[in-house]
């Protein structure tokens, strides 16, 4: 692979900022509205996420994985706690005792997932999370954030009807990211991301002059803002199972990062990886911030881009380091409109959706063996479209857990893969 010229090492660092910041700024707001939180705690959130994923993503390429992957705001972790959230009225709980024992869970998660760095518990979860396993979270992964941003690109009016112009829009910036993608050359094609949302941002600045921001200017700087850590027992067990199910994010995106760059992870990095996944788990909890883990969604956008190299990796994380200590430049991009941003995205994970169908090449299916991979995964996808309302009735406690597609699909998974000898059967 050769290596790139300063000026594409620049484009690529900026097309890493602007992928960063999408996954990113979205997140502590969700969170923050979910707990009704004052817009001052809002504003200090964001700016803490900003600086404390810069920093994650820094430290796993340098220390950790060494990797160039993403490490963000987890996706399991993020729908549990807008599940509980929207759940607390109805079962009598504030969003205090809601947050206060997320906090505690969180703690407890982030602490046992550095541990299973420390003591090199690593090969434990693999035997658990097998290739099989990890091919059908690929799978719903993919098709749960396919789902996500394409939402997110259809504007919708407060009176619930479709914003047509806009999410025409929309879809006319996917039809050009996946054009350049697949027609453009050599460098062109190699940043349709960048190209996406530069284009999409000035132009929907001009079609559509309206504000969409967040305010970095004014925050309130709070320690725990969802509520002091308490033993709330059910939210805390819940927590931190999802802490645990959330391990697989770390072990699929290290798994897929082997072939994408055709290289063999030692176990130092595995530990390496974990211990500092762990350490930011419970710095989330403290900051209020979603907890994390190394970003599957990564491979996506490296084989959108095919730029492998680490280099614009590590000035994109230190690039969005700046944006929350600089509350003027965390301002500007803030106004980078989300629908752009969303189909921009919804394009660059569609390579996801490749690299969970050449994990299942290597089985063989027959009317038996389908079940292994069509049971966990089609009964994920349907929780997904379900609206969580069904399950009101179920206690507040089980139902984060019942209502969630991924983590009920890896759950169902790895009791297929233990529970039913597989090969009797090929």
């Amino acid at each position: 692979m050769s290596r790139l010229s300063s000026s594409a090492t620049m484009f690529a660092s900026i097309q890493w900022l602007f992928f960063i910041f999408a996954n990113t700024v979205v997140v502590p707001i969700s969170i923050g509205d979910a707990f009704q939180l004052p817009p001052e705690q809002i504003a200090f959130a964001v700016r803490s996420s900003f600086i404390v994923t810069g920093i994650a993503c820094l430290l796993q390429g340098w220390i950790g994985h060494r990797y160039p992957l993403l490490e963000g705001h987890s996706g399991i972790w993020w729908g549990l706690i807008l599940s509980l959230c929207t759940s607390a009225s109805s079962v009598g709980m504030t969003y205090g005792e809601v947050g206060g024992g997320l906090a505690l869970g969180i703690l407890l998660a982030g602490a046992a997932t550095a541990l299973i760095g420390v003591f090199n518990l690593v090969p434990l979860l693999q035997r658990i999370f097998t290739p099989m396993v990890m091919s059908i979270y690929l799978l719903l992964l993919a098709i749960q954030l396919i789902l996500i941003f394409f939402k997110g690109m259809l504007k919708v009016t407060d009176e619930g009807h479709l914003d047509l112009p806009v999410s025409l829009f929309s879809m006319a910036i996917v039809l050009l990211v996946t054009v350049i993608s697949i027609k453009g050359k050599g460098l062109i094609s190699n940043f349709a991301i960048l190209i996406g949302i530069m284009v999409g941002w000035v132009l929907y600045i001009l079609l559509f002059p309206t504000t969409e921001s967040v305010s970095n200017s004014h925050f309130t700087f709070s320690l725990f803002p969802w509520g002091e850590p308490q033993l709330q027992v059910g939210i805390v067990i819940t927590a931190f199972l999802a802490g645990m199910l959330n391990a697989s994010n770390t072990l699929a995106s290290i798994r897929a990062s082997e072939k994408l760059h055709g290289t063999r992870t030692e176990n130092r990095q595995y530990r390496s990886s974990f211990t500092i996944t762990g350490i930011f788990t419970c710095i989330a909890a403290v900051f209020g911030l979603v907890p994390y883990a190394p970003f599957t969604s990564s491979i996506g956008f490296l084989e959108s881009t095919r730029i492998l190299e680490k280099k614009p990796f590590y000035i994109g994380g230190a690039l969005f380091v700046m944006l929350g200590v600089i509350p003027a430049l965390g301002a500007l991009f803030s106004t980078l409109p989300v629908t752009v941003g969303n189909a921009v995205l919804f394009v660059a994970y569609l390579q996801l959706f490749g690299t969970a169908l050449r994990s299942i090449q290597t089985y063989t299916f027959n009317s038996k063996t389908i079940y292994r991979i069509a049971f966990p995964t089609l009964l994920g996808v349907s929780l997904m479209n379900v609206s969580p309302n069904l399950f009101s009735d179920i206690s507040v406690y089980v139902r984060p857990l019942i209502s969630n597609g991924l983590l009920m699909g890896i759950l169902l998974a790895i009791l297929f893969e233990k529970a039913v000898k597989w090969s009797n059967y090929e």
